[in-house]
């Protein structure tokens, strides 16, 4: 499994409701059909592609199959949301930090020192 094919299967409405549902405990496909708007093989294949995707696991109770989500799966994709904030987070950081040795006029991060900034806090204010 990798996490472009969870995002992939995650794509359909109908699977996000699916893995939602499952977010809530292990559910039989019928018990899934009766909460949606699509037929009970319709769900099979929506469970289908969440498997093939690796965000889900299935057994057999007797004649149903129970599925559950996998938490593996969901930790795969979990680690590149993670990846791709840290990356974010870093480009932030260094666009908002001056590079070393070149400081604002100033002196300080703001371009002003508190006491001129209170000063110019008062002249708009009209004191």
């Amino acid at each position: 499994m990798t996490y472009d094919m969870a995002l992939e299967a995650l794509g359909d409405r109908t699977r996000r409701q699916i893995f939602e549902m499952l977010r809530r405990g292990p559910k039989a496909v019928g018990e899934l059909a009766k909460r949606l708007p699509v037929s009970r093989p319709a769900v099979s294949q929506h469970l289908k592609v969440l498997g093939e995707a690796g965000l889900v696991n299935h057994h057999a109770e007797g004649t149903r199959n129970v599925y559950s989500i996998r938490a593996e799966g969901v930790a795969e994709t979990r680690a590149y949301f993670d990846r791709m904030w840290t990356d974010a987070l870093d480009a932030f950081k260094q666009a908002a930090d001056p590079p070393s040795g070149r400081r604002r006029k100033g002196g300080s991060r703001g371009g002003l020192h508190r006491t001129d900034q209170k000063k110019r806090d008062r002249r708009s204010r009209g004191r």
